[in-house]
């Protein structure tokens, strides 16, 4: 009886991962008591994922604005009129704000002015990881940070713990502000009282595609394995500057900006 009722939660809770049709994992017995797991044969596979953006092909908010409608709309990321229960899981900054450790009063004119896109870094050393207390956010072995959203109880402690802002809170219902048509079905959608984010866009990963924003981004984002040295990502930060968020802080962040 317990064998049963264990091979049964293993096997639907991996079959949760999925979100679609075309599974992201399969589980089947092969004998009494024993699972084998098989990835998706299409999945993108990485040691530690990473971003860089390549800030001298954005010139306004006009080119940020495709990778983040792609980031939401795929995500079921709702449109809140009221600011302060505002959700967003990528979004636009200024300089000042994005690098608040760089900026000095002889900053040139066109950083200065330029919108910086901005999510979440993905932390080597993530500080929202070591302060959730029920492990709803947790790293993945490939560099993602993930939320757990039954998991989460709302304390948003890792909402404290994150120095970069990146984390929404749900004050309210993010299903009350999307319509049907406006739902993705392949993605869940979240409920009251959970903080959410972006995940690297992991569920397209699992089946052999890229974050939908650096699909939407025509150039501006690039995104591989840090761990590849023949990487797209790994040849763009051998080749040209660039920084990162509050590295002194020693969180590591996994986007790079080339300025």
């Amino acid at each position: 009886m317990k064998n049963s009722r264990r091979n049964f939660l293993k096997i639907a809770g991996i079959s949760a991962l999925g979100f679609g049709v075309e599974p992201v994992f399969d589980a089947f017995a092969v004998s009494e008591g024993q699972e084998e797991i098989r990835r998706n044969k299409n999945a993108l596979t990485g040691k530690r994922w990473g971003m860089v953006v390549d800030t001298r092909k954005i010139h306004s908010s006009h080119d940020l604005e495709p990778m983040i409608e792609a980031c939401h709309s795929i995500h079921n990321v709702p449109k809140i009129p009221n600011e302060n229960h505002e959700i967003k899981w990528i979004w636009e900054e200024e300089f000042e704000h994005v690098f608040p450790n760089k900026g000095n009063e002889y900053l040139d004119e066109r950083n200065k002015q330029l919108p910086f896109i901005v999510l979440c870094n993905h932390c080597e050393n993530p500080p929202c990881v070591r302060v959730c207390p029920t492990k709803a956010t947790f790293k993945r072995e490939d560099g993602i940070v993930m939320m757990d959203f039954h998991r989460c109880i709302g304390c948003r402690f890792c909402m404290a713990g994150c120095p970069y802002g990146s984390r929404s809170f749900n004050f309210r219902d993010p299903r009350d502000f999307l319509s049907n048509d406006e739902t993705d079905p392949l993605f869940p959608t979240r409920m009251k009282g959970v903080v959410e984010k972006c995940n690297f866009c992991a569920e397209r990963l699992a089946v052999g595609k890229m974050p939908a924003c650096v699909e939407a981004s025509h150039g501006i984002l690039a995104f591989g394995d840090l761990n590849d040295s023949d990487s797209n990502v790994r040849k763009l930060l051998k080749s040209n500057y660039t920084i990162r968020r509050k590295q002194s802080l020693g969180t590591g962040p996994s986007v790079y900006y080339i300025v």
